[in-house]
């Protein structure tokens, strides 16, 4: 199955999207890290303030394509960061790996980008991205069913930590069954969505537990960090892994807009055919509007 997003020809050529422009690829790379991020940008520059894109659970860039397409074309350039053992990122022992340091893989992106980047996070990548934008000059926040932080979250039992193996695979988040299961929990996902998504979620385990384990038992966050920062909190209305009342929560928490997707699900909020525009239009409304 080819990974060539549908505006792209054969050969490299690039065909501008409907109500955008041409886009270009480029790449980064933060040796020390061994991080390796996913740049598309506009042919020209512009003013317009950098998009770092933070991935989840078992994830990696790939997720992004959409958005980072649709905002190129645009004006804005999308950086799509890869987690240590993650996708294109440097392979590492994922039992060495943490919450913590995911976090400084997260501040070595930003540190890079510069002051004035806005964070966008998705499932265990929102929660990251509100962890490293205590620690740093965020332009704005947009967070897309993100992982809630220790205020917002019941206390972890113990059982529930002691079942996440020290590095574990997509079974534990779902996704090892069959797609037609998967298409039925995902309604606004095609099946050969649901089939690309279980073949980057990787073939073998590879996230850290302990990263999981320290989402459960509750990540410390300080609202008041993002007191004069532009904040949007996304919900979907489909979502099996973060409910929507949870964003909403989020969103109240942070004193931040707000908008639900009723019909869409976790992975159908950038991943799905018509409706990740739906969401990238919301995303592209509000960066307009605090002139990011």
């Amino acid at each position: 199955m080819s990974d060539t997003p549908p505006d792209v020809l054969v050969g490299g050529a690039q065909l501008p999207p409907p109500g955008g422009r041409p886009v270009r690829k480029d790449e980064i790379e933060l040796v020390d890290r061994g991080l390796y991020i996913e740049s598309w940008l506009p042919e020209r520059r512009s003013r317009r303030k950098p998009l770092l894109y933070v991935h989840g659970e078992l994830a990696g860039s790939w997720v992004w394509e959409r958005f980072l397409n649709y905002f190129a074309a645009r004006g804005w350039e999308g950086h799509a960061l890869n987690l240590r053992n993650h996708y294109w990122s440097q392979t590492a022992d994922p039992a060495n790996l943490s919450f913590d340091s995911y976090t400084e893989d997260v501040l070595a992106a930003l540190d890079h980008l510069g002051p004035g980047t806005v964070l966008v996070g998705h499932g265990m990548g929102g929660l990251l991205a509100l962890k490293a934008g205590e620690r740093a000059d965020v332009a704005g926040l947009v967070l897309l069913s993100s992982e809630l932080p220790r205020a917002l979250r019941p206390p972890a039992r113990p059982f529930e930590l002691r079942q996440v193996p020290d590095v574990y695979g997509k079974s534990v988040i779902g996704w090892e069954t069959l797609p037609e299961k998967l298409v039925r929990d995902h309604r606004d996902l095609a099946i050969a969505d649901v089939l690309r998504i279980q073949h980057l979620l990787g073939q073998k385990p590879h996230e850290a537990g302990a990263a999981r384990r320290q989402m459960l038992q509750g990540v410390p966050v300080d609202p008041t960090a993002f007191a004069d920062v532009p904040r949007l909190v996304i919900g979907a209305g489909l979502d099996r892994y973060v409910p929507e009342p949870d964003s909403e929560r989020l969103a109240q928490w942070l004193r931040a807009r707000y908008e639900p997707f009723g019909a869409h699900s976790h992975y159908g909020l950038m991943l799905s055919d018509q409706g990740h525009q739906q969401v990238a239009e919301a995303i592209r409304s509000f960066l307009e509007l605090h002139r990011l």
